[in-house]
């Protein structure tokens, strides 16, 4: 699998572009990530890892938070 990173101005119309992107031959899917906002990402660890705290695997769910804080403040 192959990602394209496209870079937007703070005015973009985010869901015109995805129906556009979506729309292309071979693209599967699209995800916006919003770099500025880490709540995003910090969410989708904790989802990720619902099943693994059920589990009792907390080691996943401390490094994936762990991967969501370091990945941010290494951007600074």
């Amino acid at each position: 699998m192959k990602y394209l990173k496209i870079n937007t101005e703070d005015k973009a119309d985010l869901e015109a572009l995805q129906n556009a992107i979506l729309q292309l031959k071979g693209v599967e899917s699209l995800e916006i990530i919003d770099e500025e906002n880490p709540e995003s990402e910090l969410k989708k660890a904790f989802a990720k890892t619902k099943e693994q705290l059920k589990k009792g695997d907390y080691e996943t769910l401390v490094n994936d938070i762990f991967d969501v804080f370091t990945k941010n403040n290494s951007k600074k």
